[in-house]
């Protein structure tokens, strides 16, 4: 099942996903909904970020090559990071080049959404607190990391986190391909059993730390081959199960003096 949010005449709407047409939703996506009867068309409405995270935490180099590149032994404490909700945009949405840099990176992932209350869940059952899955972007200006290596600068810019354009509940997230096409030209293409640290172990160590809740979105990484855009580039982040993510970078906007 595909959820989305979406806009019809400035008014925002929950729905799902069906061959109507998006069919309007009421109520708690993680709790309790029900469908209102009404069905707005596919042409008539702009999608949004398909959910308003409660969080979002990303995990930092976690894809290699090829399989003979996958460590012996996985990081004692992997690199997580947090980026912020306002930094989350739509499918179609312009990403924003900061002032102070003319490029940035984007980074096409595969984004877990946790719809259950999770904490010290072992990794035999964390896909029973997923709720399901989406297509993200970790938009990244190293310009502006840390000289010790901090990256939360670099990472939390308005408009450095497109998600989208669904989130699809029905999904073998260990049998994908995550890519990305820069002006039509792929440059990422990789299947998730590249990643370092498996998804149910990544989410499983989470649950150790914090106390995970419905609504959080978990970037699982990104695969070899990101590059750095500048504006006017078109960036096309897939997963064929899922749907495309695309973006357009922009540079910044000086504000005008009155």
């Amino acid at each position: 099942m595909k959820f989305a949010r979406f806009t019809v005449d400035s008014k925002v709407y929950s729905g799902v996903v069906t061959e109507e047409g998006l069919q309007e939703i009421t109520g708690d996506i993680f709790e309790s909904w029900e469908y209102t009867g009404k069905v707005f068309s596919r042409e008539e409405a702009r999608l949004l970020a398909p959910l308003v995270p409660n969080q979002v935490i990303g995990i930092g180099a976690n894809f290699v090559a090829k399989k003979e590149d996958l460590p012996s032994e996985l990081p004692e404490i992997p690199v997580f990071f947090f980026k912020p909700v306002s930094s989350v945009i739509g499918t179609e949405e312009e990403i924003i080049i900061p002032a102070g840099t003319e490029s940035v990176k984007f980074e096409s992932e595969l984004a877990v959404v946790i719809g259950k209350e999770a904490k010290d869940v072992p990794e035999s059952e964390v896909l029973d607190y997923v709720f399901g899955y989406t297509v993200g972007n970790d938009v990244t200006a190293p310009s502006f990391f840390h000289k010790d290596g901090h990256w939360t600068i670099g990472k939390s810019f308005d408009t450095f986190t497109p998600l989208g354009p669904v989130i699809e509940t029905e999904l073998d997230p260990f049998n994908l391909k995550v890519t990305a096409r820069l002006n039509g030209i792929e440059k990422q293409n990789s299947p998730t059993d590249l990643m370092i640290i498996p998804i149910r172990k990544m989410i499983s160590y989470l649950t150790k730390v914090m106390t995970l809740k419905p609504g959080d979105v978990i970037l699982t990484g990104s695969p070899v081959g990101a590059e750095f855009v500048g504006k006017e580039d078109v960036i096309e982040c897939e997963i064929e199960e899922i749907g495309v993510l695309k973006n357009v970078f922009a540079a910044v906007k000086e504000r005008q003096l009155s």
